[in-house]
């Protein structure tokens, strides 16, 4: 039986079961596609049952045993409307104005809510000193253009009206936006600058993961340049994206051989002492959506990574 249930308004994401996934529940294979800690199993199950999840073009129960090449068809559902309350957390802001506001966040902040997780977030914090956010993004993403791991720190734009939403979205999506960022990672890169280009999608082994892939994958490209090699074990290198995947740095990082230190996904078993990746948005670059004119901001790295950085140096 198919489904008329999906419309436009909803966000589709496609799927194809991997032979190793034979005889894997549709409900747990969907659960480990979207990756989202605020997305539970039992959710997941209601929108099986609601038709918001399809095989092969057609509806089935949460108990359904994927077959190997099975078409898997998500439709998000649309974040009903929640009390996302405005919450008193400090912000370290960099610049603001009318239009747009740049903050440095912390390692550890998440960065918008999600269902079951709807505090402690820089949208919180962002309602609370805003008080005028775009609405573009809905309810749980007010002024979220874009957005850094939660064991990410760094440099992160959001736009204060639709206006600027646009513009900046718009600019994300040409790859004008200037994003640096700096890492330590695993190892003693022998190139001096360099360029990784390779497609990236799901791990097909753990779906909770990402991986150079040419199995669902898409475009990635990230730049890189060594700042400092402590030793043969660490580097310093800063990285310059013209895409941005989900992970794309700690993944095209792993790919070459010289993962992120601290990274708890696609580090090595020999970590520093942070809690997360060394991984730091130090340079944020745009044009103004109102004025035109280019605006950069930098930001240094947080104390912890400098601390790790600075007890290497010397061992």
């Amino acid at each position: 039986m198919s489904s008329n249930l999906f419309n436009e308004n909803e966000e589709l994401l496609e799927f194809e079961a991997a032979p190793e996934q034979a005889g894997e529940r549709i409900d747990k294979f969907v659960t480990d596609s979207l990756n989202e800690d605020s997305i539970s199993r039992t959710q997941v199950q209601e929108w099986i049952k609601s038709g918001a999840v399809l095989v092969n073009q057609n509806t089935v129960k949460p108990n359904y045993k994927l077959s190997s090449g099975d078409q898997v068809a998500i439709r998000v559902p649309e974040p009903e409307d929640a009390a996302i309350a405005a919450e008193d957390i400090p912000l370290d802001i960099v610049y603001e104005d009318a239009d747009v506001i740049v903050i440095n966040k912390p390692r550890g902040m998440v960065v918008h809510p999600a269902p079951g997780h709807s505090s402690g977030t820089v949208v919180n914090a962002l309602m609370f000193h805003c008080k005028d956010l775009s609405g573009i993004n809905g309810v749980l993403r007010p002024g979220i253009v874009h957005r850094i791991d939660k064991d990410t720190s760094g440099l992160l734009m959001a736009a204060k009206n639709d206006l600027a939403h646009v513009s900046l979205a718009e600019q994300l999506k040409d790859h004008s936006v200037s994003r640096k960022y700096i890492a330590l990672v695993h190892g003693n890169l022998p190139h001096d600058q360099g360029t990784i280009d390779a497609p990236i999608g799901r791990d097909q082994n753990d779906r909770k993961l990402f991986t150079v892939t040419d199995r669902n994958s898409k475009h990635a490209v990230t730049h890189f340049a060594v700042l400092e090699r402590i030793a043969d074990d660490y580097t310093i290198v800063e990285l310059q994206l013209e895409t941005g995947r989900t992970h794309q740095i700690r993944v095209h990082m792993k790919y070459i051989g010289y993962p992120l230190a601290g990274d708890p996904m696609y580090g090595r078993n020999k970590t520093v002492a942070l809690k997360g990746q060394a991984l730091h948005a130090a340079v944020l670059g745009f044009k103004h959506p109102r004025t035109g004119e280019f605006l950069e901001f930098e930001a240094p790295i947080p104390a912890d990574m400098e601390h790790v950085i600075n007890s290497l140096r010397l061992r």
